[in-house]
């Protein structure tokens, strides 16, 4: 018990001395499109996005996902993300996780997410994510399997 303590003190330390608090937090926005899958019914998947990078490898976000299965479900969706440096290269790979609210007749529902992607870059400020979401979402009495894959564009502040 003790170990996994002075463990835990020892990564939340390591993890804290990445931050840089003098730096100021840089805002994305955006939007997405793309496809989901819920209670094995397919439909188009639409809406903004916005996150605040407070480190070079990590941010937090939000989204507003708004689909087209029955019953026009929408989506409440927060994470955190971290990215992954490529040497060499512009593309930058990410993993993300976090919650989401899903409002359709009968709800709201929690669900969890992951996923992860990648950020093409098509201009300085601007990038093309290739994004794959899935996760749970906890129904009355049963639970759903979500998956979302997604494209868009995102613009840096």
């Amino acid at each position: 018990m003790k170990k996994s303590l002075v463990g835990l003190t020892v990564f939340i330390l390591l993890l804290l001395s990445d931050f840089n608090f003098a730096q100021k937090p840089d805002w994305i926005i955006g939007g997405r499109l793309g496809i989901s899958i819920a209670s094995s019914t397919a439909g188009l998947q639409i809406g903004p996005m916005a996150e605040i990078k407070f480190n070079r490898n990590m941010s937090v976000g939000t989204e507003f996902n708004i689909n087209t299965q029955t019953g026009t479900p929408i989506e409440w969706a927060n994470y955190f993300k971290y990215y992954i440096d490529v040497i060499g290269s512009k593309v930058k790979p990410y993993v993300n996780g976090g919650f989401n609210l899903v409002f359709v007749t009968g709800g709201p529902y929690f669900g969890i997410r992951f996923g992860g992607g990648v950020n093409f870059p098509v201009a300085p400020r601007i990038s093309i994510p290739a994004d794959l979401q899935f996760g749970p979402i906890f129904a009355s009495g049963s639970s759903v399997f979500y998956v979302a894959i997604t494209s868009g564009i995102r613009y840096a502040l």
